[in-house]
């Protein structure tokens, strides 16, 4: 983990209110272990904006970081107003990642939903062979491709593009091998509609769990999940809850409880 001032290379809406940055960022690369990891970012130096933005890693190519962000208030919004030569505070890489998705013996079924996406597309760049779907309200909000040839399914709520309805639904219509691992990263509904789904089908998941924070390290401890802890001892806050910038953000499904 490092604190670098990152220089922005690009930074361009890729769909609608949908944005990918581009930031040379060597010391954030060079500690970089894979995919699940995500960066915390300072919109401003100024009082405006004292806490940092928790972002995804979406790629890692030689010296340059990208992410992919949604804009969801003034934070987010300073963030699609920055241009190229600009520079960012980014604290990172934080959390843990995806394990065993290179595995020959495993079929990976990679799901997003919303800007889950980031992760599930780093993932896919480092898989052998997924199967891919990823979730949006309409079709305005995918920028790439529905190609079931090449196991890549979007949905839309609206319908507009792919599968109408969202990931379950196209999980629901598509066969994967009984030696799958679902690796999924979205709002919390979505994680929990996956984590019952796995426990009917008695496969593995992979989840990677969206929190606000704060620090991103542990010491706010504003990121809490419940955990599944069967040796849990009476009133032990610690093994009766995770802290998601730490612990995570990838868990195995059985070891969270959601709602």
């Amino acid at each position: 983990m490092v604190i670098e001032q990152v220089d922005i290379i690009s930074n361009d809406e890729i769909a609608a209110g949908i944005w990918r940055m581009s930031m040379h960022a060597p010391n954030v690369a060079s500690a970089y272990i894979g995919p699940g990891q995500f960066i915390n970012l300072l919109s401003s130096d100024s009082w405006d904006h004292l806490i940092r933005r928790p972002m995804s890693i979406a790629s890692v190519k030689n010296n340059t970081v990208d992410i992919i962000y949604k804009i969801f208030g003034n934070a987010t919004l300073a963030f699609s107003q920055k241009t190229s030569g600009d520079s960012m505070n980014v604290l990172g890489p934080l959390g843990n990642i995806f394990t065993s998705y290179n595995d020959e013996n495993i079929s990976a079924v990679l799901i997003g939903g919303g800007v889950g996406l980031a992760p599930i597309l780093n993932l896919y760049n480092e898989s052998n062979n997924p199967i891919m779907i990823i979730g949006a309200r309409e079709g305005g909000e995918h920028f790439i491709e529905h190609d079931p040839q090449k196991s890549i399914y979007l949905t839309t709520d609206d319908g507009s593009i792919g599968i109408h309805g969202n990931v379950m639904d196209a999980l629901n219509e598509i066969d994967i091998p009984e030696n799958s691992i679902i690796y999924a990263c979205g709002p919390e509904p979505m994680l929990s509609a996956i984590k019952e789904y796995v426990e009917t089908k008695s496969i593995s998941a992979q989840l990677s769990v969206e929190s606000y924070m704060g620090c991103g390290v542990g010491l706010c401890q504003g990121c809490v999940i419940e955990r599944n802890n069967g040796q849990m001892k009476e009133h032990s806050y610690h093994e009766k809850y995770s802290l998601v910038c730490v612990d995570g953000p990838v868990y195995d499904s059985e070891e969270v409880i959601f709602g």
